[in-house]
């Protein structure tokens, strides 16, 4: 078994994890009014389902599963950067929020690349 094939299953419980964070970022959002949880909740809803999704085609695509954790290690840079930012005024490290973003990115990149990819046979 391969590495992609032994870290697929992190990408079911990662996805599951950041659409959590994403409902409970926007709930606090609205009642805390934290003007950067909702671009924090927003990458977080918009990117579990993609997460998901990779996770459902990795026999489709070869790259689904690396494109998935890519996309989950951006969105959790991206959003615990705004969400510590929001609560405590400072972020992970300098430039997370940006980094995180660029990664979730490279991480789209990596799924539409993946389907030009020839997967081998089985």
């Amino acid at each position: 078994m391969d590495l992609p094939e032994r870290l697929s299953p992190l990408v079911g419980v990662l996805a599951g994890l950041i659409g959590m964070a994403g409902v409970g970022l926007a709930a606090a959002a609205t009642h805390a009014g934290g003007v950067l949880l909702g671009p924090a909740s927003a990458m977080c809803l918009a990117h579990a389902p993609a997460m998901l999704a990779l996770f459902a085609a990795q026999r489709l695509l070869r790259t689904a599963t690396v494109a998935a954790l890519v996309m989950g290690l951006g969105c959790c840079l991206f959003a615990g950067d705004l969400t510590l930012k929001q609560f405590y005024g400072v972020g992970i490290f300098p430039m997370a929020a940006p980094i995180g973003g660029m990664t979730m990115m490279a991480g789209w990149l990596l799924a539409g690349v993946g389907a030009l990819i020839r997967q081998p046979k089985r």
